[in-house]
């Protein structure tokens, strides 16, 4: 038998998708695994959807027992945490609810109901790992200019969009938050192996390094409006999210 993996996704029967409701009932057809035979003996298990969401359901944010931002878990690793009683509290808008086998005593339906934010406890290195150095990649570079190319401030879809080490490897810089800027290919072009005062060019920006909040805010593309608000508390001053956010 398989064993439940929290990052596992479901199979869903091929009449879940003809349900004729705004808000779909997805049907999984197989057990998620040996740990939730012990707690949801009900081989039918129904997630019912709240959040309205195109291509799947959303991501949770999890905290540690002060409140501070941790990282974004899957549905099953949330109701994981839900019948493992390791949620601490909860707060933001129903996300969604699991509902498993009948009681045969009382004749109700077992279901676990997760919030959009939850606080798992034990998690008390949420805040070391919150004034660490988040991993720098293109994608959330990208997004941490706003798409927007430092030298020409024009504004460039992803493909069209390079990383430009404003100090290059040859002169002694480093691959960084701080030494790294979003460049259109034809200004990275121009640029070349120079510094932008070797070049001629001037930052239309300056670079700096994203906290954890923000971080969470660039990897996660769909996020709900309660998780949005809850870590836009913790987005630092200077950053170029707190425009987007405004």
């Amino acid at each position: 038998m398989r064993h439940w993996h929290p990052n596992r996704q479901p199979t869903f029967s091929r009449n879940s998708l003809k349900l004729p409701r705004i808000q779909k009932i997805w049907y999984i057809s197989h057990c998620t695994g040996v740990r939730w035979q012990k707690l949801i003996k009900d081989m039918n298990i129904v997630v019912e959807q709240r959040a309205v969401l195109r291509g799947g359901y959303p991501l949770i944010l999890t905290l540690d027992t002060h409140g501070v931002p941790h990282r974004w878990i899957s549905w099953q690793h949330a109701c994981y945490y839900y019948a493992k009683d390791q949620v601490a509290w909860a707060m933001g808008a129903h996300a969604f609810t699991v509902y498993g086998g009948m009681n045969r005593i009382t004749g109700e339906r077992s279901s676990i109901t997760a919030a959009s934010i939850i606080a798992i406890k034990g998690k008390a290195m949420a805040m070391k790992a919150f004034g660490q150095v988040p991993p720098l990649n293109n994608r959330e570079l990208f997004h941490r200019d706003r798409q927007i190319c430092a030298y020409c401030a024009g504004m460039f879809p992803i493909s069209r969009l390079t990383r430009d080490h404003v100090t290059p490897f040859s002169r002694g810089g480093r691959d960084s938050w701080m030494n790294t800027v979003t460049a259109c290919r034809a200004c990275n072009e121009r640029k070349g192996n120079c510094t932008p005062d070797q070049a001629g060019m001037e930052l239309v920006y300056l670079p700096y390094v994203p906290n954890r909040a923000e971080y969470l805010i660039l990897t996660n593309r769909r996020i709900l409006a309660d998780q949005m608000e809850f870590l836009a508390q913790h987005v630092p001053a200077q950053s170029r999210l707190r425009q987007k956010i405004a």
